[in-house]
């Protein structure tokens, strides 16, 4: 009768720790990330898609063409490039500028994709009554934008055509959900915006004042962080065949592919289809060509300090994927 206790504490004495450090071992595992570990190290893993609302990255999505991926929404360029930094994403895609900014901020990414030229996409946007006619009537005026996106690089191309500088005009950085507001109200002279919202807020009393033409190409880039590189590259390959097929699908099929997207874009069929028709380009792999150009909008960043030094873009292109693209 005097044993029963005593082997219940040997139990509990010889349990309870191995208990805790299971435990421990998984509280352990939660905070340094073990499942992420396990994660990136293996074929099975989600590949993690970043898009923007009416790149072309979003038919994809919308077809459903591509299961097994993960999607995240950005508004804008500059907050996907963001989530590179954190590790959210594992490929996305942005407009010409966006890669120049987070370069600069030493945010680790390749470039393994590109598109045909859209400078029609992106324009100024100016009031009817304004009274402004040029781009050299914004002298003294206030130009708002979305700030580190393709915009950015279409006001610095549009003020060496003019012979103007930064200090010509009031720059007002304002994201696309407030700059259209702020156009709107009359809180700012010009807006320089991208599609689907330049179609959108092509409105009554709305004008043209100039869009990219001659000016700026207004691609779109594919971008991948280094360790979806080396450790998702079939599932890369895999996922650009299935955008390029999508991608000529929706450019023969411009109907079709506006009726999908209206809903997947929350805009109506219409501005989709106007937005579409200028702005949808053939995808394009990249070559030394596209470096040197991604170079020159670098360099054009840096003489107005706008980036705080000077930054290799051609290092940062992969053509591992062109034969897919081309």
């Amino acid at each position: 009768m005097s044993m029963t206790p005593r082997p219940r504490g040997r139990f509990r004495r010889r349990v309870l720790p191995l208990v805790l450090g299971v435990g421990m071992l998984a509280s352990a595992c939660l905070v340094a990330g073990c499942g992420d570990a396990e994660r990136a190290g293996t074929a099975e893993a989600p590949l993690r898609v970043g898009y923007q609302r009416f790149g072309g990255l979003s038919l994809v999505k919308a077809r459903a063409a591509a299961p097994g991926v993960t999607w995240s929404l950005f508004e804008s360029g500059p907050a996907l490039t963001e989530a590179f930094k954190a590790d959210a994403i594992d490929i996305g895609q942005v407009g010409e500028a966006p890669p120049i900014f987070a370069a600069a901020a030493k945010i680790p990414f390749k470039i393994i994709g590109t598109s045909a030229e859209i400078p029609e996409g992106e324009a100024v946007l100016v009031k009817e009554g304004s009274g402004i006619s040029t781009f050299a009537d914004l002298k003294g005026r206030t130009v708002a934008l979305n700030k580190g996106s393709n915009v950015h690089w279409l006001l610095v191309r549009l003020l060496a055509a003019n012979n103007m500088t930064l200090d010509d005009i009031k720059v007002k950085y304002l994201k696309p959900a407030e700059g259209r507001p702020a156009f709107d109200a009359g809180q700012v002279d010009a807006w320089i915006i991208w599609d689907p919202y330049f179609a959108l807020a092509e409105q009554p009393g709305v004008k043209v004042l100039v869009n990219a033409t001659g000016l700026a190409g207004n691609r779109e880039y594919l971008l991948v962080s280094p360790d979806a590189l080396k450790n998702k590259p079939e599932q890369i390959r895999s996922f650009l065949r299935t955008y390029r097929e999508v991608t000529d699908w929706g450019i023969a099929n411009p109907a079709d592919r506006a009726r999908i997207l209206a809903p997947e874009l929350k805009i109506p069929e219409d501005v989709t289809t106007r937005a579409l028709a200028r702005s949808a380009r053939p995808l394009a792999p990249v070559t030394p060509a596209i470096g040197d150009e991604l170079q020159a909008i670098a360099d054009g960043f840096t003489t107005l300090e706008l980036i705080p030094t000077s930054i290799d873009m051609r290092a940062r292109v992969d053509g591992q994927f062109a034969e897919v693209l081309g």
